[in-house]
């Protein structure tokens, strides 16, 4: 694998693809990708918040929010993220669309705001990686144009 991030759509699906091919190839654990959290934070801040969460920072939790970009693990046919309980309900309505997906685990700790998702994902590479971009821009409500990070493979 060559590239590490992509901003276009059509390339982010590419990446998707290829990080998901190489990490089944090299056997690892798991495979994080991670939103461009220094470009959210800037376009954000440009643009007026929707009353989203993730929306523009002007508080001190919202700070924090924009310290941990959006990420998501694949690893062993799951797909592994953190949450708001608002961004829960969209992830169900949006797995409505990928019959093939469906939540296994949610895990709310004591110590973290939020929910952890652990969504099985039994399906083809290109499958995964529309549901991946599905994920970053409805749930996250991340930009068309937004860049994403293959950080760990």
């Amino acid at each position: 694998m060559t590239r590490f991030e992509a901003t276009d759509p059509t390339e982010r699906q590419k990446l998707y693809v290829d990080a998901i091919t190489a990490h089944r190839t090299r056997g690892s654990h798991f495979l994080t990708l991670e939103a461009d959290g220094d470009r959210l934070e800037s376009d954000m801040m440009a643009s007026p918040s929707d009353g989203n969460e993730r929306g523009t920072a002007s508080t001190a939790s919202d700070d924090a929010e924009l310290a941990t970009p959006p990420w998501i693990q694949f690893g062993d046919g799951t797909i592994n993220l953190d949450c708001t309980e608002d961004e829960l309900e969209t992830l169900k309505g949006l797995l409505a669309e990928f019959p093939a997906f469906k939540i296994d685990e949610l895990t709310r700790p004591e110590e973290a705001e939020g929910v952890n998702a652990r969504v099985s994902a039994k399906a083809d590479p290109n499958r995964i990686a529309q549901f991946v971009d599905s994920v970053f821009r409805r749930v996250y409500d991340l930009p068309e144009e937004f860049r994403v990070w293959a950080v760990e493979i």
